[in-house]
């Protein structure tokens, strides 16, 4: 039996609502815990399906794995599993964090070629070819990667052709245990990542540069257990100062940081949004009918691609007329034929989608096709007449804990339902 969610239009959000842990750090902290033997904890851990399916799979690798509430405590073995098997790592894209850590501790590792959201190609190039400058052999065999180092890794000069999140994971994760030194060139500077690199700190590992372009790391022979808090989550955040501009509210974002979120917050105060930030978080309110506004996605510190369908669904029910280019996954206008039957006016054109807004669009059924998308369709059927059907919501419960909860607590009427 599934679910989903019905969302009746025309509630104004008004409120506070706190931010969860960042799931695009949580989980790589999961997977580098692999590199200290013992137990490490990891608190404001977000309470989503996808730590599970991490946790499970460390399980599956011989750690034991203890969740209460938004904390998590892993005890690593002195000698864990080297294969990550197809039936988890099919579900979590970032189940592929494991690579850089097992070959780094173990000399070797065998992990299924990843799922996790249809948002397009994501290959692996970056990844192997890097462990191979390192050291190791590395290819793709029957749907898993394999990875050797038997002598261990070593340290060298990388340069990314493009500044990958998850390459520069794998690869940072490989090299704070190889000999020598390793620059990173054209390395990711995502809040992420940078978190990612602040835990490794944590656990003995010495990296220069991060948030930089450039990180240069010295191996070090072993790394030590740790305890560490996630940082709060941007695209969590980012989705609440949309729903306030979507929906002519009044948010405040509890623990918010803007500093990770500067230009969708520009381009929110261009739409027309009053923004104010401080130390406890952001509020976002919006009064009147937003403007349109033109964005392209990039790399960190340019705009988030995990935003751009709150983007597409904003310039949907915006006054005037928006263009929005993809960057950086080909999939993510996916959904775009979903909101087209809400009737937004969309057309694509490759990496382009022009977008005219109408004053309301008109609740019918959907279907969430990723994380993102699907918490854009329900921010969108809060922006329509009616009420909106979204299926497949297990997709948000991903990405979003306790979605319909949050936004009831705001003033919105979404329900669940279950589906035969």
């Amino acid at each position: 039996m599934s679910e989903r969610l019905r969302i009746v239009g025309g509630a104004r959000l008004h409120g506070e609502v706190s931010v969860c842990g960042a799931k695009n750090s949580a989980l790589k902290l999961m997977a580098a815990t692999l590199l200290a033997p013992g137990k490490t904890t990891i608190s404001n851990v977000p309470e989503i399906a996808d730590v599970g399916i991490m946790a499970d799979l460390l399980t599956r690798l011989g750690c034991r794995v203890s969740r209460e509430r938004n904390s998590v405590t892993i005890d690593v073995p002195q000698t864990p599993g080297h294969r990550a098997d197809y039936d988890l790592v099919r579900k979590l894209r970032a189940s592929i964090n494991v690579l850089g850590p097992l070959v780094a501790r173990l000399g070797e590792a065998e992990v299924a070629l990843p799922g996790g959201d249809a948002i397009g190609s994501r290959g692996l190039d970056f990844h192997i070819s890097g462990l191979e400058m390192l050291g190791a052999t590395a290819h793709i065999e029957h749907g898993y990667v394999f990875a050797s180092a038997p002598h261990g890794l070593k340290g060298a000069a990388l340069a990314l052709e493009f500044p990958s999140v998850g390459a520069t994971e794998n690869l940072l994760t490989a090299a704070v245990l190889a000999s020598g030194t390793t620059v990173i060139e054209n390395a990711a500077r995502e809040p992420d990542f940078v978190d990612l690199g602040e835990f490794l700190i944590s656990m003995g590992a010495e990296i220069e540069g991060l948030g930089t372009p450039t990180l240069t790391v010295h191996g070090v022979s072993t790394l030590h257990p740790t305890n560490h808090v996630t940082i709060p989550d941007r695209i969590v955040t980012g989705t609440w100062a949309f729903a306030a501009a979507m929906t002519e509210g009044d948010i405040t974002i509890l623990g918010g940081r803007a500093q990770d979120l500067e230009l969708p917050l520009e381009k929110l105060a261009s739409a027309g949004a009053i923004i104010t930030s401080g130390t406890h978080g952001i509020r976002v309110r919006m009064e009147g009918r937003p403007k349109s506004i033109d964005i392209a996605t990039l790399p960190y510190p340019g705009f988030p691609t995990d935003l751009q369908p709150l983007v597409i669904c904003l310039n949907a029910i915006a006054d005037g007329n928006a263009i929005v280019t993809e960057n950086v996954f080909e999939g993510r206008f996916m959904f775009v034929n979903e909101l087209v039957r809400l009737g937004a006016q969309i057309s694509v054109d490759g990496h382009h989608a022009s977008i005219h807004g109408v004053e309301r669009l008109s609740g019918a059924p959907v279907a969430a096709t990723d994380i993102r998308a699907g918490a854009a369709l329900v921010l969108a059927g809060l922006a329509s007449d009616g009420v909106t059907l979204v299926e497949d919501s297990f997709h948000i419960d991903r990405g979003y804990p306790s979605f319909p909860e949050e936004l009831r607590a705001l003033g919105a009427d979404v329900t669940r339902e279950s589906v035969d």
